[in-house]
């Protein structure tokens, strides 16, 4: 995956969590269906902002950005934002 795929995997989990707040708005969805998938969102997402954050200092640093790997989502939910 690169940094183009990454971002537009991030630009779809905005655009899906936008979706789902505007459901719950309708009343198309229940909050519960709305919590459970946001949080998802709110898992995947950070785990590619992390991604992203590790290509680009490989990068700088002069290493494989490709060598970056998706860490498992208990370690990124703990990051500051």
């Amino acid at each position: 995956m690169n940094d183009h795929d990454i971002l537009a995997h991030i630009n779809r989990l905005i655009a899906e969590e936008r979706d789902l707040r505007t459901s719950l708005a309708a009343g198309a969805i229940s909050s519960h269906e709305e919590n459970h998938r946001i949080r998802y969102i709110e898992e995947a997402l950070d785990q590619a902002w992390d991604l992203l954050r590790q290509r680009r200092a490989r990068r700088e640093f002069g290493d494989d950005p490709g060598a970056a790997e998706p860490r498992p989502v208990e370690e990124v939910e703990e990051y500051s934002q």
